[in-house]
């Protein structure tokens, strides 16, 4: 008897602990995931200064004709007061005098002979001064353990004389499959024969989200050879199989891991596709038993897998986050167990994919999102709100969008 999807979860996200950490440049440090909490050393900006290239003024020469007596320029130690009918030419990113009360930009200025300009006739209080630490002020909390690092943070990370950051390594992850009908797609096939599309699907999905990845091998359909290939796969954190875990009699999968005291954690759940998935434990290596329908497996990896490398990775994300949006058309479905429906949005309309068919290796290229039914839902009408899930979230589109509001 099979579980239900939230139990599934629950025992992975209580069961798996992050990996350990290392140092790395922070040039290196994109897509990783933070293992330390970081501090500003420094306020940003580190002191007052000029959002333009301008005149410092005070308010009360408003209108005025003033005397231009110095100029500052970015990177200067320069700090020349100037009194009522004065000013001082600043340049963007210069330190502001501090008897400065706003920077009027030189196109908003008449320049006149003998070092003069004319003020327009209103001036606001600071306009264009950046102040100390508006942005970041010295001793703030800039990054979080678990935090996922991208571009921005190595922007935050550089602007403090950060060079090395600690983070969570990447969980090393060992692939394989078994089943003597299934040939690698660099092998020559026979009739009866057809080519494995899971490894190559689970090695790369694994590898896009931040594992390092390894295939160790095509596992006969015996028993002596599972048990060496997993033996040679016991280095990793989690090992991903696809066939073998279902009730046929060469399914040998299940038996060769029981050889090694594995620790069922789960064996089942009521889901469709993806019914036979099994996870577990042997020592410190976590197992995930997918099915062998090459849709069934990619759609389980999906909702399973990704939360396991979630935790692995050590993010503090570990939940799936979802979007709300509208069915395309009515929608029918056959009610009873909690069914994954691969699809396609578009920014406005989820579309289910017509073809999803567990077996079939063609659906998902056309998918970026799942929708999720429970045992309950039979029939759905247009513009129905759904929730759904990302796939693939780099989000672009062949048609051309007006993307303003």
């Amino acid at each position: 008897m099979g579980i239900c999807i939230k139990e599934a979860l629950r025992r992975i996200t209580s069961n798996i602990t992050k990996v350990s950490y290392e140092i790395v440049p922070i040039e290196n440090s994109q897509s990783r995931i933070s293992a330390q909490e970081v501090y500003a050393q420094y306020s940003l900006p580190p002191f007052n200064n000029s959002a333009m290239d301008g005149y410092a003024v005070k308010l009360t020469d408003a209108g005025k004709k003033i005397k231009v007596i110095d100029s500052i320029f970015a990177g200067s130690s320069k700090q020349t007061p100037f009194k009522n009918g004065e000013s001082i030419k600043i340049m963007t990113g210069a330190r502001v005098p501090s008897c400065a009360q706003a920077i009027i930009p030189h196109e908003l200025v008449e320049v006149l002979e003998d070092d003069h300009i004319v003020l327009p006739e209103t001036i606001k209080n600071n306009q264009h001064i950046r102040f100390k630490g508006e942005d970041i002020l010295k001793d703030d909390k800039i990054l979080n353990d678990g935090d996922e690092i991208n571009f921005a943070t190595i922007t935050m990370l550089s602007s403090q004389g950060i060079t090395h950051i600690k983070v969570y390594r990447q969980p090393k992850i060992s692939v394989f499959t078994s089943g003597e009908e299934l040939k690698l797609h660099y092998e020559s096939i026979e009739e009866y024969q057809i080519y494995n599309s899971n490894t190559p699907t689970l090695l790369a999905r694994a590898k896009e989200l931040g594992a390092d990845v390894t295939f160790v091998g095509m596992a006969k359909d015996n028993i002596d050879s599972l048990k060496e290939v997993i033996s040679n796969s016991l280095y990793a954190d989690l090992i991903i199989t696809s066939g073998g875990v279902s009730v046929g009699e060469a399914d040998f999968t299940k038996e060769a891991f029981e050889h090694f005291d594995m620790e069922v954690l789960f064996d089942g759940i009521t889901i469709k596709p993806g019914k036979p998935t099994v996870f577990g434990k042997i020592e410190n290596t976590y197992i995930l038993n997918l099915p062998g329908n090459p849709l069934a497996a990619a759609l389980i990896f999906e909702i399973f897998g990704k939360i396991i490398l979630q935790k692995l990775t050590g993010n503090k994300n570990i939940y799936h986050n979802t979007l709300h949006t509208k069915l395309n058309d009515d929608f029918t479905n056959k009610k009873g167990r909690t069914t994954l429906i691969p699809g396609f949005f578009d920014g406005e309309y989820f579309t289910p994919s017509e073809k999803r068919s567990p077996g079939m290796v063609g659906v998902l290229h056309n998918c970026n999102a799942i929708m999720i039914l429970n045992k309950q839902n039979e029939e759905l009408k247009k513009d129905t709100v759904v929730k759904i899930l990302p796939i693939n979230w780099k989000f672009f589109t062949d048609i051309e969008k007006d993307f303003f509001n």
